[in-house]
């Protein structure tokens, strides 16, 4: 591909390696080993360069891992206590890092041919972790498998199963769930999205190992331009989805659901004025287990809400300007937005659009 932005990319990537390490130093052990709760996020600092940020339970930002550029979604790893930060689409970098700082934190690559799309999942024994990019020339999702054992090397690759794969997760006993939200990109056109008019939004069950699909929830033909865009799991089984619509500004689409295997997409009806209020856009999405809730968050009109996980009936909604990522907290959920605020803590940085409890 003559002139890709991704070949400048990787060549940033590379020149990178060495500050990305020097920049890494050890201060915030003590905070984070006290810590009850840390979360990890990405974050762009007033000079205009990007980090992970490492914070409390109590909203302080206590530790920062310099990065070689903007990051999007993270997923960690109970077991092995690690935890991946992935590139921005079309980024082809992610980061493995562990905030307790017993090993170092290394930059892995997406190969020739593909990018990340800025999500991914480990495995549930903490031996791989599974990676949504985009195969960009074939215009088909895959999934990249890496083996944390040996190095974070790519072992291979699995179908995706749809377009516009973005993100991902693995039940406890190992299917993978996929949200190909259906849009078409490559990264000659950068973030375009090169096919409005004939989406193909879905959500997947496949098997981890073999790739071989179990599921595929395809929607309907009303809802083609809901673009199916992020993930969580809840206690039951349940997966709950959130979505992006790009249609008419004017329409009301469903913007929650659920799903679980065997069963029918199930759509949440919020009231009109809620979902005016999310902007037909809901950016995170995040369950908190022990409490039966749902979390949305939207940078749109700033909003994020909670809705019982049961029936996903609104619970409460409070304006958040600017919010971005949310994720469980031990009593509802951690929020935080493009301006700085964290669990009602402010910090002189702008917070990205999710975050992960490590």
């Amino acid at each position: 591909m003559i002139g890709s932005p991704l070949i400048d990319r990787r060549a940033f990537i590379r020149s990178a390696g060495l500050a990305f390490l020097a920049g890494l130093a050890p201060r915030g052990a003590f905070a984070l080993s006290q810590a009850d709760a840390v979360y990890a996020s990405g974050l762009k600092r007033p000079d205009g360069s990007f980090a992970i940020g490492l914070v409390s339970e109590a909203g302080a930002l206590i530790d920062e891992i310099s990065l070689p550029g903007r990051i999007h979604g993270l997923c960690h790893s109970p077991v092995n206590g690690l935890s991946v930060a992935f590139a921005r689409r079309p980024g082809t970098f992610a980061v493995v890092f562990d905030s307790e700082k017993r090993v170092q934190p290394r930059i892995i690559s997406a190969p020739e041919g593909r990018h990340y799309f800025g999500h991914g999942a480990f495995s549930p024994d903490g031996r791989l972790f599974y990676a949504s990019e985009n195969d960009f020339d074939a215009n088909a999702g895959v999934i990249g498998v890496y083996d944390c054992i040996a190095g974070f090397e790519r072992v291979g690759e699995v179908p995706a199963h749809g377009i516009g794969t973005h993100d991902i997760t693995v039940t406890p006993e190992g299917l993978l769930v996929i949200a190909n939200g259906g849009i078409e990109t490559h990264p000659d056109f950068g973030r375009t999205k090169l096919n409005l008019d004939h989406m193909e939004p879905s959500l997947v069950l496949a098997d981890a190992r073999t790739g071989t699909l179990i599921e595929k929830h395809i929607l309907p033909a009303e809802l083609s331009r809901l673009s199916t865009r992020h993930l969580d799991i809840a206690a039951d089984g349940k997966v709950w989805f959130a979505c992006q619509y790009e249609g008419p500004r004017t329409d009301r689409p469903p913007l929650v659901g659920h799903f679980a295997k065997g069963q029918a997409l199930s759509f949440v009806q919020l009231p009109d004025a809620t979902t005016d209020r999310l902007g037909n856009y809901v950016g995170a999405i995040a369950v908190n287990k022990r409490e039966g809730l749902v979390g949305i968050a939207s940078p749109k009109n700033g909003l994020w809400a909670v809705l019982d996980g049961r029936d996903g009936r609104l619970l409460s909604e409070t304006v958040l300007a600017d919010a971005a990522g949310i994720a469980a907290s031990p009593n509802s959920f951690a929020v935080s937005s493009y301006r700085g605020d964290f669990l009602g803590q402010t910090a002189a940085v702008a917070w990205d659009q999710h975050i992960v409890r490590l």
